[in-house]
């Protein structure tokens, strides 16, 4: 079992930044990719970014260019730097892997961006 807690978010003017973080409960060099995602209220949920071992990376169209994922595979954590933050990126962002054939998400945390 993997226990995934985010942390990082809260209230942020437009255009600002912030970093979120993902500790994994597993080292997570043994998880092939790790992923953020997040809902908007009355939104489904959409992937945002995710990171393999390697690191190679893949990112929703609509935070290409603004936000990084990157991963820290001695602190088994993945992180994602949001810049250039508008208000549609309101949302709660989960943390995600996917390990053993098993879904893991973490419980959440809420990035709010004000316009």
């Amino acid at each position: 079992q993997v226990h995934l807690v985010e942390s990082g978010g809260g209230l942020v003017q437009a255009g600002g930044s912030l970093r979120l973080s993902c500790a994994a409960s597993e080292h997570i060099f043994v998880i092939p990719t790790m992923a953020w995602y997040r809902q908007a209220p009355g939104k489904q949920r959409e992937l945002v970014a995710d990171i393999t071992t390697p690191g190679n990376t893949n990112y929703a169209d609509s935070v290409k260019g603004r936000f990084t994922i990157s991963r820290d595979n001695g602190k088994n954590t993945v992180y994602l730097e949001m810049n250039s933050l508008k208000p549609e990126d309101t949302a709660v962002y989960y943390c995600n892997v996917v390990y053993v054939g098993i879904n893991y998400w973490g419980k959440g945390t809420l990035v709010t961006v004000s316009s």
